[in-house]
């Protein structure tokens, strides 16, 4: 250090670099000046030089290994380091190989139309109260598909074939909520909600095991969709045979009712009988009118005797009292009193009419609804359609040895160190 000081005042008052006599220099002014300045630099350099060296403490003691120390990077070791270690050698030893299969379906809707109209209603075979595949995708996870599937393939021999991996394999005589546990864990379900796409990863200990079980999935599936299928197609059918049996009996008992009246007033059609009687009616008068005339041309040519003149007020007579009668029959005659119940009678008559009409056509689209129900329910609205697989593995990709077990560390590290830092915590408590 006195070295330094001593190298860095030569080289700051250096005669040859610090030129007293060039203008602008260090030391401007006169020689004499510049050597008592120079004297009393060396003189505080010599004085810096005797004085006590400072001492420096030391902030913090020297950090030290303690009995607590060796605690953790003892529990680091128990907890984390051996069994990440066991896990390892676990899943290179014992854990058995696993094959994947994959399948992918949806559920295909047609988009059928209103087959006809009934009183204003329609009917719709494609869609149901909720989503088809929604439906499928609680179904795959049911106890109801892993107790078929079981019974069809034994799933709990299948499960349990490696005879030295008891973490990845199936208890055999667990029950059937114990393999829906683990047939969660063996089969993946990925739902797309906005395509409506399922599509399945299936693991097994084979790789035919694995497709066989995607397989019988799929067709479990879709005949679980058939059924609901034919249950909608069922109810289509049922509401258009009850609309059209009730069609029926309104119309029967719109004609028995017009059967009735008829029987009752002996009158078939008192509409055209009317229309009859008004042609008649018009018949007598143009004649009558033709008579008149006739009568009063002769009068003017003819004596008062003439035979010509009684004849034509005879046939008058005669065409006036055929009128009459032809009122009075069908009751319009302003002398006969049974103009208003003729009246009625026609009203009665209009009103059945209408009914039966009414019936007729509500018969008509009823049988047209059935028909087309009919038909709709011989074409399936609605099925399973696949767009991947089955398929059939060539190597085992599960389980994933180096994943699980980076996943088991640091998972086994993070609850190591919450559990130390918790205690160092209520260690500075105390």
């Amino acid at each position: 250090m006195d070295d330094l000081e001593t190298e860095n005042s030569e080289k700051i008052f250096d005669p040859k670099k610090s030129s007293p006599n060039k203008r602008g220099g260090n030391f401007g002014g006169k020689g004499g000046n510049t050597q008592q300045r120079l004297k009393k630099l060396k003189q505080k350099l010599r004085d810096a030089k005797n004085a006590a060296p400072v001492v420096v403490t030391e902030v913090a003691p020297r950090a030290e290994m303690k009995p607590r120390h060796f605690g953790v990077l003892f529990s680091f070791l128990i907890f984390v380091i051996l069994p990440s270690a066991g896990v390892m050698w676990y899943l290179q030893e014992r854990a058995a190989d696993q094959f994947a299969s994959f399948v992918g379906f949806s559920v295909h809707s047609e988009d059928t139309s209103a087959v006809t109209d009934v009183l204003g209603g329609s009917i719709d075979l494609g869609n149901g109260g909720s989503k088809d595949t929604d439906i499928l995708y609680e179904f795959i996870q049911s106890q109801q598909l892993v107790a078929s599937v079981d019974a069809k393939l034994d799933l709990r021999t299948l499960y349990s074939k490696p005879q030295n991996d008891p973490v990845f394999t199936f208890e055999q005589d667990g029950t059937i909520e114990d393999l829906r546990d683990y047939w969660s864990r063996m089969v993946q379900i990925y739902y797309d909600t906005d395509t409506q796409l399922i599509e399945l990863r299936v693991q097994a200990f084979t790789s035919q095991d694995a497709y066989n079980i995607a397989q019988e999935i799929f067709t479990q599936s879709s005949e679980m969709i058939n059924q609901l299928s034919a249950i909608a197609r069922e109810d289509t059918i049922r509401y258009a045979r009850e609309e059209l049996t009730k069609a029926q009996a309104q119309l029967k008992s719109a004609r028995q009712a017009l059967t009735r009246f008829r029987n009752e007033t002996k009158i078939v059609d008192p509409t055209a009988d009317v229309q009859g009687q008004m042609g008649l009616l018009n018949t007598l008068q143009q004649q009558l009118a033709a008579t008149l005339i006739e009568q009063d041309l002769l009068v003017d040519i003819a004596r008062a005797n003439d035979p010509r003149l009684e004849q034509a007020a005879r046939k008058i007579v005669v065409i006036r009292k055929r009128i009459n009668e032809e009122r009075e029959t069908f009751g319009i005659s302003s002398e006969g009193g049974n103009s208003a119940e003729f009246n009625a009678l026609l009203s009665q008559f209009e009103a059945l009419t209408v009914e039966r009409e009414f019936a007729e056509k509500a018969w008509l689209a009823a049988r047209s609804a059935y028909d087309g129900a009919i038909i709709e329910a011989n074409r399936q609205s609605r099925y399973l359609a696949s767009y991947v697989g089955p398929t059939r593995a060539e190597r085992a990709e599960y389980p994933e040895r180096t994943m699980f077990w980076l996943l088991t560390t640091l998972a086994l590290f993070l609850a190591w160190a919450i559990l130390t830092l918790i205690g160092y915590s209520i260690k500075d408590r105390r």
